[in-house]
């Protein structure tokens, strides 16, 4: 699958350019799309602000025609100057059309050569229609167009409006219509073990066009019991987890599917990878991964599903037993609360943990006792209570793409479960305090994710 070019923006700035682009009067109106960009290969274009024309400023506007007021565009133009950043110009089609007018074309070759002179870099244009569904285009400076497939609205629901129609109306849940959507996709799981390797096998079953498959780790005898596909001969060799992953996937759906990335996350390869999903699957065991992962969400407008297990222990006269068997999904979307709002991690408990690291033997011992906390058990048989986990990990991602939950997804953005006392809670997005104003769509920009440690490295001078 070659991933397609893409635009990408939140569910609350789509709402403010629909109320801003149907006034209510029939007649076009106009908005300006800053974005920022991924780092490539794939084309993706990230709303980062929406400048928002005022009615008024547009010396003529009728329901099929709308003059450009040139002090907006070199508003838009100031604003990008600076960072790099792309324009993508909007406007309505109150008649409905689904499509660029002629109209349309003879004003782009007018207005882009100005914002190329300008800013240089990748451009284009977008139209809303009355239900909200959008269309868009980019421009090289030579004028060529380069077709956007897709436009994505990430909020409680996603929602791709794809350039060819042919997913009109939304695809129901569970059905080949749905299926052929996700094909379309691109799902990147972090951690390819206990519980990423059985997101993965689902997201490759379920027909995602691509898998994005990113562990640094080996297989061993020891984790044998719980990583799906892995064989003795891939722990004999001390075969990378992606790589025999990877070469399963291949055997049921082709080549191409699953693409191995044989890195950390916490690297510049790992979050280069990531960046050119469509949905990321968190399925790691340290806080600085989530942390990462909560990054690459708010930088690339990528939504998470983060998943967490544990079995904690009690003593038992002079054993010990069972306290809890319990799980933890939480959806993340990028201007939302994120896992360190909800308290899945702090400053305070990443430090903690990074100063744990730097005594390998004593933080080795931690890892291995992850699962049952207070037992050093070197294979835990926790393969079940992963299967538990993943699978509603992916069906919370299809609630959200195909919505077939009787309440709004904006009431279940956590959802916790506990095995020994037999209870499901679901928690709403309220409950969370986000920050008033977080960054979003920080996109290419370096360092990325504002992480000195990801600082692109400069060649050295010859000497």
């Amino acid at each position: 699958m070659s991933p397609m070019p893409n635009l990408t923006m939140t569910s609350a700035q789509h709402r403010q350019l629909l109320c801003h682009l149907f006034p209510g009067d029939g007649c076009e109106a106009a908005a300006i799309l800053i974005c920022a960009r991924t780092p490539g290969p794939r084309v993706r274009l990230l709303v980062r602000d929406v400048l928002l024309v005022p009615h008024e400023d547009c010396k003529e506007r009728r329901s099929d025609y709308l003059q450009w007021p040139g002090l907006a565009i070199e508003e838009a133009i100031d604003r990008a100057g600076t960072k790099d950043l792309s324009l993508v110009l909007t406007h309505s089609h109150p008649g409905g059309l689904f499509d660029f007018s002629r109209q349309d074309d003879r004003s782009d070759q007018l207005t882009m050569p100005s914002i190329f002179q300008a800013l240089g870099s990748l451009h284009g244009t977008a139209i809303m229609t009355p239900d909200g569904a959008m269309l868009a285009r980019l421009y090289t400076p030579e004028l060529a167009t380069i077709p956007v497939n897709s436009v994505t609205v990430v909020g409680d629901d996603l929602t791709w409006w794809w350039a060819d129609r042919r997913f009109s109306p939304r695809p129901v849940a569970f059905t080949g219509e749905a299926t052929e959507e996700l094909a379309r996709l691109s799902a990147c799981v972090i951690g390819v073990s206990g519980t990423g390797s059985l997101v993965a096998e689902q997201l490759a079953r379920l027909g995602f066009g691509q898998v994005i498959l990113i562990d640094f780790d080996k297989v061993e005898r020891r984790n044998l019991n719980r990583i799906i596909n892995s064989t003795m001969e891939d722990a004999t060799e001390q075969r990378p987890k992606v790589l025999a992953f990877a070469e399963a996937v291949a055997r049921y759906r082709g080549e191409g599917v699953a693409v191995p990335v044989t890195a950390s996350i916490l690297s510049r390869e790992g979050v280069l990878s990531a960046s050119q999903a469509d949905v990321l699957f968190s399925c790691v065991d340290t806080l600085d991964g989530r942390q990462v992962a909560d990054l690459i969400c708010s930088s690339f407008l990528i939504p998470l599903i983060d998943i967490g297990v544990s079995i904690p222990t009690r003593r038992s006269g002079s054993g010990v037993a069972i306290a809890e068997v319990c799980g933890r999904i939480d959806y993340v979307q990028p201007d939302g609360p994120s896992l360190q709002d909800r308290g899945v991690y702090d400053p305070a408990s990443l430090r903690a943990e990074y100063l744990r690291r730097t005594a390998a033997d004593a933080f080795r011992e931690e890892v291995l006792a992850g699962y049952l906390r207070g037992i050093n058990e070197e294979a835990p048989a926790v393969i079940s209570l992963n299967m538990r986990a993943a699978s509603a990990a992916v069906l919370e991602f299809i609630a959200r793409a195909h919505p077939f939950r009787h309440e709004p997804n904006s009431a279940c953005v956590r959802t916790e479960f506990s095995l020994a006392s037999n209870e499901e809670e679901y928690i709403s997005k309220a409950a969370f305090n986000a920050p008033a104003s977080a960054p979003i769509a920080r996109g290419a920009l370096e360092p990325l994710l504002g992480m000195p440690a990801l600082q692109q490295s400069r060649p050295q001078a010859n000497q």
